[in-house]
This record gives C-alpha cells, sequence and structure tokens, in this order.
C-alpha cells in the first residue's frame, strides 16, 4: 500500500468535531484575487484540503488548506490549461485538460502528471464527474457555437461519446445510486437528467429543470440526491431536488460563481470558486456532500 493511500483512509474515519455555524451563509475563504479570472475546479482531499485551478498564475492547482493557507500545488504541462478536478476512491487526482483535450492524472503524493484519456474529436473537456467505480464523465461545450456533447471515460482511459447534439454542456454528476447522470448547459439554462446504462452508455434524456434566466456552470450532488449549481451571472448557489425543484438559493459574495465541492470534516462545508473577486468561498450545508459520504465508505471497507 502506497503512503498517500494509507494517509488516505486514515483521515478518513477520524471524526473531528465541528464548530457550530450558521447554515447558508457565504464567505469568503481565500483572499481576493489570490486565483485568477481562470479559477475553476473544486474537489477536496480526505485531509480537508481544497484543489482550485489558476491559482496565483492561469497555468497552475493551487492547493488551499482547511484554514485557507494557500499555495501553488503543481504547474500544468506545456500546452495544458485545467478546469474541473476529481478525486477517485484511491485519492487519485483527475483534471479535465480543456487546451489539451485531455484527461490528467495526477498523483498527489509524487505530483506525477500523466495522460489519463485523450481524444482530438473534444471541443475543450470541462468539467468530469466519476461513479463509485471510478468511471467518469466529461462534458465538452462548444462556446463558439453553444453546442456540446459528453464523454464517457472508462477506467482504462478509452474514451466513448455518449451523448451529442447538446447545447453548452458544462456541469456534470452522477446521482447517489449511480443510475442517473445530470448535464446542465450554460448558455440554454437547462438541467438534463440520462439514464446511465449497464455498460456505461446514456439514454433516456429527459428536462429536469430549466432556469428564465442567468447562466450556470458546476454542479454536485448530496447524499440526498439534490443538486447544488452554480447560477453564474447571480451569485447564488441553488439546491435542486431530484425531482426537479428548487428548494432553497444561498447568496454568495460575489456575481460569477464558477464550480463548487463538498468537504470538511463532516462533508457539510460547500466550497466555491468565484470569478468576480477571484477567491473561494465557502458555506455550511445540512447534509453531507456525495464524495465525502464515499470516502467514509472506502475506509470502512479497508
Amino acid at each position: 500500500m502506497r503512503f498517500h493511500l494509507a494517509f488516505f483512509l486514515i483521515a478518513c474515519t477520524i471524526q473531528v468535531p465541528v464548530p457550530a455555524q450558521e447554515l447558508w451563509v457565504a464567505e469568503p475563504f481565500t483572499a481576493q484575487e489570490s486565483f485568477t479570472a481562470g479559477v475553476e475546479g473544486p474537489a477536496v482531499d480526505a485531509q480537508g484540503n481544497v484543489y482550485a485551478v489558476s491559482f496565483a498564475r492561469q497555468d497552475t492547482i493551487g492547493k488551499v488548506t482547511p484554514e485557507g493557507k494557500a499555495e501553488i500545488f503543481v504547474d500544468m504541462p506545456a500546452g495544458s490549461l485545467a478546469n474541473g478536478i476529481r478525486f477517485d476512491r484511491r485519492g487519485m487526482m483527475y483534471v479535465a485538460d480543456y487546451k489539451g483535450h485531455n484527461i490528467l492524472e495526477i498523483d498527489p503524493a509524487t505530483r506525477r502528471i500523466r495522460v489519463f484519456a485523450h481524444s482530438g474529436e473534444m471541443h475543450q473537456p470541462n468539467d468530469i464527474a466519476i461513479t463509485r467505480d471510478g468511471t467518469l464523465y466529461a462534458s465538452d461545450p462548444d462556446w463558439k457555437n453553444s453546442k456540446g456533447q459528453v464523454w464517457r471515460i472508462g477506467r482504462d482511459g478509452q474514451v466513448l461519446r455518449v451523448a451529442s447534439d447538446m447545447g453548452t454542456a458544462n456541469g456534470v454528476e452522477v446521482s447517489p445510486d449511480g443510475r442517473t447522470l445530470y448535464v446542465n448547459e450554460s448558455v440554454q439554462r437547462n438541467v438534463w437528467a440520462f439514464r446511465i446504462e449497464r455498460n456505461g452508455t446514456l439514454s433516456g434524456k429527459r428536462l429536469l429543470i430549466a432556469f428564465p434566466d442567468y447562466g450556470m456552470d458546476g454542479m454536485r450532488c448530496d447524499v440526498d440526491g439534490n443538486l447544488y449549481i452554480t447560477r453564474h451571472g447571480k451569485g447564488t448557489v441553488a439546491k435542486v431536488s431530484p425531482q426537479g425543484r428548487v428548494v432553497r438559493e444561498i447568496p454568495l459574495p460575489g456575481k460569477m460563481p464558477t464550480n463548487l465541492c463538498f468537504g470538511g470534516p463532516d462533508g457539510r462545508t460547500c466550497y466555491v470558486t468565484e470569478v468576480e473577486h477571484r477567491r473561494l468561498v465557502r458555506f455550511r450545508v445540512d447534509r453531507p456532500g456525495l464524495e465525502w459520504q464515499r470516502w467514509q465508505e472506502a475506509a470502512r471497507k479497508r
């Protein structure tokens, strides 16, 4: 067992008391302008560190400790720029490289970067979703033509287009039961739900919700299957039920949120990348994020 995996699993099992904080109240997490206008990602590791792209410079991934101390984690390879980030249950990091048309794999222990998947038919892989078994789905918007598509990336790195003829596909997420893939279209303001078939292909496209105004970017599920969706331009995060109903909107200190993730000692801290002030903000929620829960499950099975 490698050191970083062992530490990952130990950290997942530690239960740290969390001070009482008011729910749904957003506050700055990093200094203003600590990131560039390309701030995106984000993702949290088992130790509570938050990773987001374009820290200090555009061609980086930054690492922010739970206390808010930030540093450059890695410099991107020449010809690559990062966007969405995900961790698998082993603790490996996967990054959408929109400039290089790649999905990159980064070993957090060694910071070694390798190309996990590549396709010259990708416009610019943007955000990533991950299933329980480690299969990836990547949104792929064509901003110039207001179109998009979705790719499946198997655990062997093989790439398969599973949805085409979409609008500007952006945020992407898998439901807690692994049966539904959600994909939103930023320009068209639709959130679609696809059925994930046993072979990983998609079928049964249906409209979950359509917003009348503003844009959308990243989205993530909590353990109950609620989608948290960043409302770019509106400066909020919308909490949407699995039935497609907005149950809450959380106002942010910044009008242009891009993406979000869940972390903290109990999985109930939501971190949001925000472009207007080029920083991360955070707020507390009532239920843990789905990925955080999966870390707990992985730790118990070891």
